[in-house]
């Protein structure tokens, strides 16, 4: 009997993502009160974000993140002329030497293994592994890193690590974006192919391409199998920013992809897929969306923390996405809703 992609979780499991999530609080907080001593920067007056980030020696990245999630925290906020400044909270709590200090408490977390990495990550601006032949960075490739999506064991494992969000997310995806009139699916990065195999199952007209690294795609060929539609779906292996863009395709769908990977590259993806499209094709990102003031949602600036530990990328606006969309001919709808945080922003050629 084949599995089914498009059942629907009984209970919400986004509570659990967050309180996983939640040790990123502790690390940025602690990093952003310890080392790079930010709230005592700012204690005479507000400054703007390449001002800050310059003082810090951040990299840009590396500052939208800490930045970001430090605003969710409501510890800073923006004035009028867009500059970075302390909160009430901030400048009674977490200036050293304020009557009503906690900067200190903050500090017993300093030696803390967790917030010595992201200190290293924020300082070195490369996620973890990156240096290490005997791990690799995880989910991310390319000339120059070491990545542990080339071999079986580790692409394995990090693929079916994912594995879990995917099965929850899929049915909304599949049931929430509308494919009645597309022929065939081009899922880029597709890791299990689990939002193809939701897609397939709920389109019978659909064909769907996953187009992923050698190891990965193993797991998408057996997991095919076990739903039923391997006469459907056909696994290519390819390098998404080298290797032509598998042809026929009139939608193309980029699951929680775009977010490992930093802003050059996102932008040459979405080119390269708006050139692929024909015309009326669509682009579909599946992905956490921050809020275009850059302040929140919390749980999705701590998650962009994590993606900034362990990938290239962190989690981007749908602004943002909006405006490189734009730049390639794809003009962008509204974002439909999935899970954990997550949605789909379509765009159409």
């Amino acid at each position: 009997m084949k599995l089914s992609a498009l059942s629907f979780p009984r209970t919400d499991p986004t509570p659990i993502f967050d309180a996983f999530r939640g040790n990123y609080s502790t690390e940025l907080l602690t990093a952003a009160v310890v080392h790079f001593q930010i709230f005592e920067q700012l204690a005479d007056g507000p400054r703007s974000f390449e001002a800050l980030r310059t003082q810090c020696g951040l990299a840009e990245r590396g500052a939208a993140v800490l930045f970001t999630a430090l605003r969710a925290l409501n510890l800073l906020t923006r004035n009028a002329n867009g500059e970075l400044q302390l909160t009430e909270q901030a400048r009674e709590h977490l200036i050293p030497g304020a009557h009503f200090d906690v900067s200190g408490y903050i500090g017993l977390a300093a030696d803390s293994a967790g917030v010595k990495d992201m200190i290293e990550r924020l300082c070195t601006n490369t996620p973890a592994g990156a240096k290490d032949a005997t791990k690799g960075a995880a989910f991310i490739y390319r000339e120059g890193i070491e990545s542990a999506m080339e071999t079986e064991a580790s692409a394995r494992h990090l693929t079916m690590m994912l594995a879990g969000r995917a099965r929850n997310c899929a049915p909304a995806l599949a049931h929430g974006v509308s494919l009645g009139e597309a022929r065939q699916l081009l899922d880029i990065g597709g890791g299990t192919g689990i939002y193809s195999i939701a897609c397939l199952q709920k389109n019978a007209q659909l064909r769907a391409v996953v187009w992923d690294r050698p190891e990965v795609l193993k797991i998408a060929a057996q997991m095919a199998r076990d739903y039923g539609v391997s006469e459907r779906l056909k696994c290519s292996v390819g390098d998404m920013f080298i290797d032509a863009i598998p042809a026929g395709c009139d939608v193309i769908l980029l699951s929680n992809v775009l977010h490992d990977w930093d802003v050059p590259q996102c932008r040459v993806l979405l080119a390269r897929c708006a050139a692929a499209l024909p015309a009326g094709g669509r682009v579909l990102i599946h992905d956490v969306f921050l809020n275009d003031d850059m302040d929140g949602p919390l749980p999705v600036a701590l998650y962009s923390g994590a993606l900034f530990h362990l990938t290239e990328g962190r989690a981007y606006s749908a602004a943002e996405y909006r405006v490189w969309l734009s730049e390639v001919g794809l003009a962008p709808g509204a974002i439909v809703p999935t899970l954990v945080h997550c949605g789909v922003l379509p765009a159409t050629k």
